[in-house]
C-alpha cells in the first residue's frame, strides 16, 4: 500500500523530484485521470457545438453567457477553502498514524518486569502480550478494511492465535452494545495483578510501570476508535468539494475560445487546447484527491497505511521480546575504547570529510572569547588615555569597523573614542 520513495531523494540535487514523475502506483495521475478526461470531454463538446451547430445568434448569446462565466468565476473562494480543508487533513493524517498501538514500550517492560525463567513465567508474558496485541488488533479489525477483510470473523481471529477458543467464549459472554476492544486491555491488568502478588512482578513500582505503558496503549487504541467516529464536520466536505467543482464547471464555458473576429477583449487567440485551463484542473482537482485520499487512511488506497504489516510485525516482534529474548544476554567483555578517554569511531573514506569540519561550540562560541580576551584588556588599560593604548587594542580585533563597534558600546560618553572613530574614517 504505502509508497516509498524516501532513498530515492535522500541529496538535493538538480531536478531532484523529476525522477518520481513518471511513477504511477500512488501518484496523482492515477487518481485523477478519470475525472480529467471527463473534464477534457465535456470541455471539447461544448467546444464542438460552438464552432460548428451554432447559427450566428446562438453563437453571439453564447460568447456573452461565457464572457459572463469568466468575469465571475472569481468570486468563488477555492483556493482559500480548499487550502485550509487539505492542510486539517494532511494534519489529521498524521495524527492517525501516531496514535496506532506499538507493543515496544509494553513489550520491554514485560521482559523485565515479570519474572522467571519456568513455564509460569513464559506463560504470564506470552498471555499479558498476547492480550495486548489482541486489543490492537480488535480496534485496527474495526476502523481499518483491509484488516477486517483479514480478520472478517471472530474465528478468524482465534484461528490466526489472538485468542482462545475459551477466551472467545468468555468475550461472547460479556454483553455490551459498545465496541469491546477494551476487554483484554481489562484481562492485563487482572492478570498482572496476580503476577504481582505472587512476586513475578518484584516491586510496585515496576507494576505501575506495568499499568501506565498499558493504558498509553489503550489510550491509543481509544484515539484510533474516536478518529474513525468523529469525521471532519460533513458541510466542510461538501463545501469544499463543491466550490472546486462549481468552479470547474463554470470553467467549461467561460474558458471556450471565441471568435477572434467579434474583437472581444482578451480574445485575440483562438486555440482548440485550453492549456492553462487543463493545468489549472490538474492541480486545485489533484489538491482535492490528496485531501480524498488522506481523510481515510485506513482503507485500501496505495498511500493508506500498512495495517496488516503493522498487525504480523507487531506480534512477531514482541513475543520475541517477551519469550525467546528474555535473560538472553551477550556475554559482557570490554569494549576496545575501554582505556580511551576520547573514543572516536572510525570513518569510512567515503565520510573523511566530516573529520575536517571544526565540532561547533555554539553561535557566540568565538564572540564570547573575543570578549573575554579584551574585558581583561580594558582592566589595565583604558582606551581613552592615549593614541597609543587605543592602537593596541585595535590591533586585537580582525578589522577596523568590528573594533570601532565595540568601542562605542562599551565607551559611548567617550569624546576620545569618537574623534579615533572619525579619524579611521
Amino acid at each position: 500500500m504505502t509508497v516509498t520513495y524516501t532513498a530515492r531523494v535522500a541529496n538535493a540535487r538538480f531536478c531532484g523530484f523529476s525522477k518520481l514523475l513518471l511513477a504511477w502506483k500512488g501518484s496523482i495521475y492515477k487518481v485523477l485521470y478519470k475525472e480529467f478526461l471527463a473534464f477534457f470531454a465535456m470541455y471539447t463538446a461544448i467546444s464542438i457545438t460552438y464552432r460548428f451547430f451554432l447559427v450566428d445568434d446562438q453563437k453571439r448569446y453564447f460568447e456573452k453567457l461565457s464572457i459572463y462565466c469568466d468575469n465571475y468565476a472569481s468570486l468563488i473562494p477555492m483556493s482559500f477553502v480548499l487550502g485550509f480543508y487539505v492542510t486539517l487533513i494532511v494534519n489529521r493524517w498524521w495524527n492517525q498514524y501516531t496514535s496506532i498501538p506499538l507493543p515496544d514500550r509494553i513489550m520491554c517492560t514485560l521482559s523485565g518486569g515479570v519474572q522467571g525463567g519456568d513455564e509460569q513465567g513464559r506463560l504470564l508474558r506470552r498471555t499479558l502480550m498476547r492480550y495486548a496485541s489482541l486489543s490492537a488488533l480488535l480496534i485496527l479489525r474495526s476502523v481499518s478494511t483491509a484488516v477486517f477483510k483479514r480478520f472478517p470473523t471472530m474465528d478468524h481471529v482465534v484461528e490466526a492465535g489472538f485468542m482462545t477458543r475459551e477466551e472467545r467464549k468468555k468475550f461472547e459472554s460479556l454483553h455490551s452494545p459498545y465496541n469491546k476492544y477494551w476487554i483484554p486491555c481489562v484481562w492485563f491488568t487482572n492478570l498482572a495483578a496476580v503476577a504481582r502478588s505472587e512476586g513475578r512482578i518484584k516491586d510496585d513500582n515496576t507494576y505501575k510501570l506495568l499499568l501506565e505503558e498499558l493504558n498509553d496503549f489503550r489510550g491509543k487504541c481509544s484515539m484510533l476508535f474516536h478518529y474513525d467516529m468523529i469525521s471532519i464536520p460533513l458541510v466542510y466536505t461538501q463545501v469544499v468539494t463543491l466550490a472546486v467543482y462549481s468552479f470547474f464547471l463554470v470553467c467549461l464555458i467561460g474558458r471556450q475560445f471565441l471568435d477572434p473576429g467579434q474583437g472581444y477583449p482578451g480574445h485575440d487567440l483562438d486555440l482548440y487546447v485550453p492549456i492553462f485551463t487543463l493545468l489549472q484542473f490538474f492541480f486545485y482537482a489533484g489538491w482535492l484527491k490528496v485531501a480524498e485520499q488522506l481523510i481515510n487512511p485506513f482503507g485500501e488506497d496505495d498511500d493508506d497505511f500498512e495495517t496488516n504489516w503493522l498487525i504480523d510485525r507487531n506480534f512477531q516482534v514482541s513475543m520475541m521480546a517477551v519469550d525467546e529474548m528474555y535473560g538472553d544476554l551477550p556475554l559482557m567483555e570490554r569494549d576496545r575504547y575501554w582505556n580511551d578517554s576520547n573514543p572516536r569511531p572510525p570513518y569510512t573514506a567515503a565520510t573523511l570529510f566530516v573529520l575536517r569540519k571544526p565540532s561547533f561550540q555554539g553561535s557566540t562560541f568565538d564572540m564570547a572569547s573575543v570578549l573575554t580576551k579584551h574585558k581583561h584588556t580594558h582592566q589595565t588599560h583604558r582606551p581613552d588615555t592615549s593614541s597609543q593604548l587605543f592602537l593596541m587594542f585595535f590591533k586585537e580585533f580582525s578589522s577596523a569597523h568590528q573594533a570601532c563597534i565595540y568601542l562605542i558600546k562599551k565607551y559611548s560618553k567617550s569624546s576620545n573614542i569618537v574623534k579615533y572613530f572619525y579619524c579611521l574614517n
